[in-house]
């Protein structure tokens, strides 16, 4: 998630609507419980892949009711250019875990069709308990190392569009059913904790487009709480996405550790389900109003809640990364996962 040229959530935590990573439907440890969700219904903006792909899956597998949305659809392909993942694909793996998946192709930068979205949600169900903005898909439009003023405009502003009119317009539309109910539950998903992101995230149109989702959190949390509903910021860690795995560290889940060998460092990554996982705890938690208006990590709640990654560690990248820092040359993970 955090390379030398700091390659986004993923999430993602990661994104107009496509994330990187996959997930499939591996099992989960102490996020949720079996049927934690029965009867709740989802909308994770941004599910095509990624973090989004995954924390779909983990309340799916929590016995939600989720509807997917993303640009690549088996018919169309998404700016991000990844065929291979699709939004129906991701509806299938929330069926397959024991929710209800339903794919919605959306452009989140086109109101009319986010407004159709939330309203085939009203006639279907009635409800919307937890909204997920985990749009991204910025990530090809970055220009790695330049100042600001050599970064290209028309790229630039497309990455704010993507990372943040995108949430903006999904959340305008979506509010409204969220809110007819207290307990509702606002998920903004950024790259980078708030204590993290302190410092400069460059490239400048990067860093607005990953420090504005801790702020929309931070003041849709006061706006929501006479409704009795909540607003958080999440984020998972080094994410080993799609695009992290196969295109930059060129290795699988399966050796993913070879990629050690490229940047040291990437011992800290972390599998989408980690932060699905993450999110699944939050959803399920009746008292997660304390977390209202917070900035939140995957590594930082597997100790509140006690759920691990796939492989049974719990890996806090957040705090490796400002304690260790990705500038030393020698990687020690140890009492970090």
């Amino acid at each position: 998630m955090v390379t030398g040229e700091d390659k986004g959530q993923g999430t993602g935590t990661g994104q107009g609507t496509d994330t990187d990573t996959d997930t499939g439907t591996a099992g989960r440890s102490g996020a949720g419980g079996g049927g934690a969700l029965s009867g709740k219904v989802a909308l994770v903006a941004g599910a095509t892949r990624g973090a989004g792909r995954a924390m779909a899956v983990e309340l799916g597998r929590a016995g939600a009711v989720v509807y997917v949305t993303g640009r690549t659809t088996r018919e169309r392909i998404s700016e991000v250019g990844r065929a291979t993942e699709t939004i129906e694909e991701s509806a299938d793996l929330v069926t397959a875990a024991g929710g209800t998946g339903i794919a919605v192709p959306t452009d989140h930068l086109q109101p009319d069709q986010v407004r159709d979205l939330v309203e085939r949600i009203d006639r279907d169900h009635g409800r919307l308990d937890i909204l997920v903005n985990d749009i991204w898909g910025g990530d090809l439009h970055v220009q790695w190392g330049r100042k600001m003023w050599e970064h290209d405009l028309e790229k630039g502003l497309r990455i704010l569009r993507l990372g943040v009119e995108t949430h903006i317009v999904t959340s305008r539309y979506a509010l409204p059913l969220l809110i007819r109910r207290p307990g509702g539950l606002v998920v903004e998903v950024t790259d980078g904790t708030a204590g993290y992101n302190r410092r400069y995230r460059e490239p400048f149109y990067y860093d607005l487009a990953k420090s504005a989702p801790i702020r929309m959190a931070r003041g849709l949390a006061e706006e929501l709480k006479e409704y009795g509903c909540t607003a958080l910021c999440l984020t998972p860690g080094w994410l080993r996405s799609e695009a992290m795995l196969d295109t930059y560290f060129k290795v699988t889940e399966e050796n993913w550790r070879a990629g050690c060998e490229h940047d040291p460092h990437f011992a800290i990554s972390e599998t989408p389900t980690f932060v699905g996982r993450a999110l699944a705890a939050l959803a399920a938690d009746p008292d997660v109003a304390r977390f209202n208006g917070e900035s939140l990590s995957s590594g930082g709640l597997a100790k509140e809640y006690g759920f691990t990654d796939v492989d049974g560690s719990a890996p806090d990248a957040w705090r490796y990364l400002t304690e260790v820092g990705q500038e030393s040359g020698t990687a020690d993970v140890t009492g970090y996962r």
